[in-house]
């Protein structure tokens, strides 16, 4: 064999050992990242700072806003503190949340309650009462993270966010926590996003979106036809709009179940 034919031999002999040992490697990163990913629980407290975070930065005294799935009233609580001059309209389909949080702010003007579920469309239709865990309650039943949960199936109004919210209001902000039916949501209100072009903070998971056979390149498009881009929320906190996710990286971030949580912003 002359010298030429020995050296592609040797480069080929070296790239084979290489690949044998980079893949122990790609294994044991793979295993250590499943191992260090944090908990849905320790992800919930990470996303509610980051939220509280985003509202605190964009949020201005007079601001108009929308909680879509108020639940307790946590966040309109933090949008009352940080626009007490402005108006908030809040959507709550489970009567018994709903009773609470009329009783909550039966003294506040600028709160606008709707006990109805939002989506792309009136009329009714039943909804899923996670009696034991509520805030996995949904138009569809979803994934939970626990194998028994009691749930009883409900009837609730449908309405569409444009048909509530008048055509003048300027919303600055959307928060969206609807346990799947995101895209349903934004389809019921895409004339005020294009009109607004508010920063929307949403939920958008996989084991509750997927059950809508809704696919992030959906959501992603709509939000772009809105003139919304889409980040993550640490990443818009630290950067701006510079890190801003592409189609292809934010449907990764569903596929993965590495968020489920995201800023949409002008």
């Amino acid at each position: 064999m002359d010298g030429s034919g020995r050296s592609e031999a040797e480069s080929s002999l070296k790239n084979t050992v290489k690949r044998w040992l980079k893949a122990p490697a790609r294994a044991v990163s793979g295993l250590w990242r499943a191992a260090t990913r944090p908990t849905a629980s320790q992800l919930n407290i990470r996303y509610d700072k980051q939220a509280e975070a985003i509202l605190s930065k964009v949020v201005a005294r007079d601001s108009v806003c929308i909680d879509v799935g108020c639940h307790e009233g946590a966040i309109l609580d933090s949008l009352l503190r940080l626009a007490p001059e402005g108006t908030h309209y809040a959507f709550e389909p489970l009567p018994h949340l709903y009773s609470k949080l009329v009783a909550k702010y039966s003294g506040v003007a600028s709160v606008r309650l709707s006990e109805v579920a939002l989506s792309d469309k009136a009329g009714v239709s039943t909804f899923q009462h996670v009696v034991s865990n509520p805030g996995y309650s949904g138009i569809l039943r979803r994934r939970y993270d626990r194998a028994r949960e009691e749930i009883v199936e409900i009837s609730v109004t449908l309405a569409k966010l444009d048909d509530i919210v008048p055509s003048d209001a300027p919303v600055r902000l959307v928060k969206i926590d609807v346990e799947g039916g995101e895209l349903q949501v934004l389809r019921g209100g895409v004339e005020t996003l294009r009109r607004c072009r508010p920063f929307v903070v949403f939920e958008h998971g996989l084991g509750a979106a997927d059950y809508y056979g809704t696919r992030p390149e959906q959501v992603f498009d709509l939000l772009a036809s809105c003139g919304l881009r889409v980040s993550l929320m640490i990443d818009w906190l630290e950067a701006g709009d510079k890190r801003a996710l592409t189609r292809e990286a934010f449907a990764d971030e569903f596929d993965s179940g590495r968020n489920y949580y995201y800023l949409a912003h002008p």
